[in-house]
Order: structure tokens, then sequence, then C-alpha cells
């Protein structure tokens, strides 16, 4: 018994080592499966680093927030800009499957912007990722897809779209493909538009499409009519300051940026330009409406009957002040600004005097760029030293150079009662209305507006004299001015207008650049010619749309200066070509 027992324990002991054994063997085989796993998921993580980091796509990284920046809109609610999904075409040239000397063929036909050479460089580069064309058309992604190569692939991005193309392009600027606003308000309000707070919330100019739209096409319609190189205008409310409408030609679609081609001479800049803000230019005789205003502001003017010597011109040293179509008499303070005596205004501005000039100008900021939310906004030339000549020159708008947002700035403030106030691309409320300053008396305000209307009515501005709208203006012709040197054959011409001018709400103001004068104009050039056609254009249409209601019934007294305007009884009739 004792033996048998032995045995079976014998064998027991046997069972239980090996029992053991079998029990280290699995574990040691699950340890190193779990070691086997470990490493695949290092594996994996390195692969997934190296991809992240050294193998990472070669792009243009597109700014986050670009996809909640908000909507630009008009002060009516038309969208100016907004954020789409966009799809851009890239390839990844390690994965081409297919022949690259032909894929590179169709690359160059496809996306012309590189050649076959350079396609090819890419395909056998070393390079990962390679944009063909960010913010592709529905077409150009369906000829890709023809391809049938699976390297190349569709990106969604946000993209920023502009729907209404070319309109008010200068003003509302554009972003470039990396998602960075480049110009206009969409870099001025860039914070405003990308802030959690606001971001959702779209930004309302003071553009209103209506009146923008009526303005570029008066402005294009003359520009081709008279083969100018270019042009730009400004609708002003004469009371809020606010920007309705601000045009520059030519202009460049902010959808593709890429396709406006630089300019490189600097009296025709690029498209990018905005010439109503960025140019300054002599302005020539619509000064004459600021002087006049100073003039009786200041007393030198308290009796528009008083009559002045424009029989010959003014030799001032060695420099001669005459008149463009010479009357060759005594002239009237109306007659003055209704034919546009250069030679009357200077005699005026003597008795204004030099403080008294450059005091009057300062108030209305000629002697700093303009107030605006956007960028680039040219400083005006100013003199250096104001000689007797130079107070007599700019008193007609010679001698120092503004751009086109200054001249309605100030034509805003002469006619509205006499307030000054910054300009805006901004819709303001009621309650936001800067208070301004003032810079010449409510009456004298009131004797500018007859004036402005005597010369439509009578003089140089008869053109713009739309029954109903009471419209008063000036017009103004200079030549350019580069670098101190005149430049004969180069005009600048302006009109620059107010209505209805019995209770002003609207300043206009044109300007051509270097117009050519044509057969039905016999040959002239002048403002009357080409930029008032296309101020009378814009006031015509947007009148009526901004609550002008023609009205015959309705106009400014001006029956205590007719006196005053002399009328021959026997005036031949000829052509018009005052300025």
């Amino acid at each position: 018994m004792n033996a048998i027992a032995a045995g079976l324990a014998q064998q027991r002991d046997r069972a239980l080592v090996k029992t053991n054994d079998n029990v280290r063997v699995a574990h040691y085989r699950l340890i190193v499966l779990m070691l086997l796993f470990a490493l695949m998921i290092g594996v994996i993580a390195v692969r997934l680093l190296y991809l992240a980091v050294f193998d990472a796509p070669d792009r243009s990284p597109v700014v986050a927030s670009i996809g909640s920046r908000a909507d630009i809109t008009d002060r009516n609610g038309i969208v100016l800009a907004a954020t789409i999904k966009g799809i851009s075409l890239a390839i990844r040239p390690p994965r081409v499957i297919g022949d690259k000397e032909k894929l590179a063929t169709e690359l160059a036909r496809l996306f012309p912007t590189r050649t076959v050479e350079q396609y090819r460089r890419i395909l056998n580069g070393k390079r990962k990722f390679v944009y063909l064309e960010r913010g592709a058309t529905p077409a150009k992604i369906h000829a890709v897809r023809l391809l049938g190569e699976p390297a190349i692939e569709e990106v969604s991005e946000p993209k920023r779209f502009y729907p209404q193309g070319t309109m008010a392009s200068q003003v509302i600027g554009y972003m470039d493909i990396g998602g960075v606003p480049v110009s206009g308000m969409e870099a001025y309000l860039d914070k405003r538009l990308t802030s959690g707070a606001n971001g959702s919330q779209p930004a309302a100019l003071s553009i209103d499409s209506r009146v923008q739209a009526a303005l570029e096409s008066a402005i294009r319609t003359s520009a081709e009519k008279y083969f100018a190189v270019g042009g730009a205008g400004v609708v002003l409310d004469v009371h809020t300051g606010e920007v309705l409408a601000m045009a520059s030609l030519p202009v460049f679609n902010s959808n593709a940026p890429g396709l406006i081609p630089v300019g490189t001479d600097p009296l025709r800049p690029d498209a990018r330009y905005n010439r109503a803000i960025s140019s300054v230019y002599e302005l020539g005789s619509t000064f004459k409406v600021l002087t006049m205003a100073n003039a009786i502001e200041q007393g030198v003017i308290t009796d528009f009957g008083k009559r002045y010597d424009a029989t010959a011109p003014i030799q001032v040293g060695g420099f001669r002040i005459r008149d463009d179509h010479p009357e060759n008499r005594w002239m009237s303070v109306p007659d003055i600004l209704i034919h546009s005596s250069n030679i009357g205004t200077a005699r005026i501005s003597e008795e204004i005097g030099p403080e008294r000039t450059k005091a009057f100008f300062r108030k209305l900021g000629f002697d700093r760029a303009a107030d605006l939310e956007l960028g680039a906004r040219g400083k005006p030339l100013w003199p250096g030293y104001w000689a007797r000549t130079t107070v007599m020159t700019v008193a007609y708008g010679h001698g120092i150079a503004v751009s086109q947002l200054h001249l309605a700035n100030a034509y805003a403030a002469v006619v509205n009662g006499g307030i000054m106030r910054p300009a805006t691309m901004l819709k303001r409320q009621p309650g936001q209305v800067p208070q301004g300053k003032r810079v010449i008396s409510e009456q004298t305000s009131y004797r500018v507006r007859q004036l402005m209307r005597l010369v439509v009515k009578e003089g140089t501005g008869r053109g713009t004299d739309i029954p109903g709208l009471r419209v008063g203006g000036k017009t103004g012709t200079a030549e350019k001015n580069l670098n101190g040197r005149y430049i004969h054959n180069s005009l600048v011409t302006t009109f620059a207008a107010a209505f209805p001018m019995d209770a002003p709400r609207y300043v206009v103001v044109v300007t051509m650049d270097e117009p050519k004068g044509i057969p039905e104009t016999y040959g002239f050039r002048t403002a009357a010619w080409n930029a008032l056609p296309a101020v009378k254009a814009v006031i015509s249409r947007v009148g009526p749309l901004l609550g002008v209601i023609p009205d015959p019934s309705k106009d400014i007294d001006v029956s205590d200066m007719m006196p005053f305007v002399y009328k021959p009884e026997a005036k031949e009739k000829g052509v018009h070509a005052i300025d």
C-alpha cells in the first residue's frame, strides 16, 4: 500500500510540475504578445508623428478664422462679402499612378499658370503636396475628375466670396489665398469680423449698392466716351458724413485679385489704387466756391454787386493770371463764379490774405490726410511758402492738391449749414452722427448755395440743371502735376455738385483722368464736357431713389442775386467751353 501511495504522489508531483511549466510558457507567450502589440503601437505612433511633422503637406495655411468671418453688407443689407465653402485642387506627387509625362502635359493645359516643364519637375520631385488651384470652379473640378488620377485631391476650404463682383472693389478690398485681409474694409474690420462677440453679425457699410452702381456706370460711360485713362467719384451725405458711394476706375474683381496687372506708370496706377482717396490733384476752379465761402465769412464780400477788374490779366512778377474765356470787363461776385473768372477770384483772395486763407483751408482739412477708415489716403500737397502768387492761385485750385474726398467733405460743410464732419465708410445710426465743428455760419452757407445754384442756372454748370432736383455745383479743370512738373497734355477734370440746393442732402463729385476731346465736344476736354455729364447721370438716377422727388415748385431763392448777373440783351450763343 505504501508503494502504491508513493507512486501516486510521484505522478501528482510530475503533473503539477508540468502544469506549472505550461503556465510559465503561457505567461511568457502573453508577455511576448503584449510586447509585440506595444511595439506595433509605437511604430504606428512614430509613423503618424513622422507624417505630421516631416511629411506634412506642402501648402499655404488657411487662417482658421475665415470660416467664421462675418459678412460685409451695404447699408440696406445687400451682401458685399461673405464666406462660402470652396474647393481647391491639389496633387500628391508620390501617389501618382499614371504616366507622369502625360499628366504633366494635361496639368499644363488645365492649369496654365505653370509650364509642362514645371509640372514635370513637381511630379518627379520630393514635394509631397502641391496646390494646383485655390478656389477652383465647378468646370475645372469636373475636368480634373475626368483625368482619373487618384493623386489629385479636392480640398475643402472656406473661401471669401464677393457676390457683387467688381462693385466697390477698392472700398471692400480683398483677402489673399491664405485668408489674410489685404486692403479695404476687409482689412479695417478684420478684428470685428472674426471676433467671438461680433463674428456672426454682419458689418454694415455706409455704401448704398444702388447709388454705387449708378456712380460706377456713369464714370465708366464717360471714361469710355472721352477715352479717359481713369476716373473717380464720391457721393456723400452732407448731414451724416456717410459715403453712399465711392468709385475708382479701372476696377478689379475682389474674387480674383491675382489677375490684376501691376501698374508701373505713376500717371496711370493699377486697378487696386483708389483714386478717390489716394490721388491728390489740383482740382482747379472747384476751389472758387470755397474761396467765395471764406470771403463771405470773413466779411470781405458783403455787397454782391461789388465789381472787380477783370478787363486784363494780372501780372505778378513773372507770373500771369488770366481767364480761359475772358469777359474783359468789371465783374460782380456772382459773375465771377458764373463765368469762372480766375482774375476776379484772385483779386478777392488778395483781400482775404494768406493767414485767413490758410486758416480756412486748415479748417477744411486740406493740410492733412482725410479722415476715413480706409488706408492709403493721400496726403495733400500743401504750399511750403504762401507768397502773393500762392494766395491768388490756390483761390482757384492751383498750387494746392487734395483728394476727391477732401473736396466732397469741404463742399458738404459749406452747403449743410456750415458744419464739418468726418466722413465714414460705416453706416451711422441717427444717434451716432458726430456733432462736428462749425467752419462757416448758416448765413454764409445759404449765400454759397445761392451762388452754386446760379452756376448751374446761368454758368458753366448749365448742363446739370435737372428739372425739379435743384442742383448747384462748380466745374474745375487742371493739368496734372508730377514731382513739381505740369504735364500739359494730361488734364484732370472735376465737377462737384450738391442737391437739392434749397435743403441740401447729398454731394456728388466726379473726376475724369486725362479725358480726350471728341468731335461732339468740338475737341474741348474740360470738365463741362466730360465730368459734368457723369454727375448729371448720377443725380438723375439716384435722386428719387434717395427720396429727393423732383419738384419744380421748390428751389432756393436767388432773386436778390439776379440784379448782379450780367445779361446783355443781345448775347450771341456760341460753343460753351468754359471749365
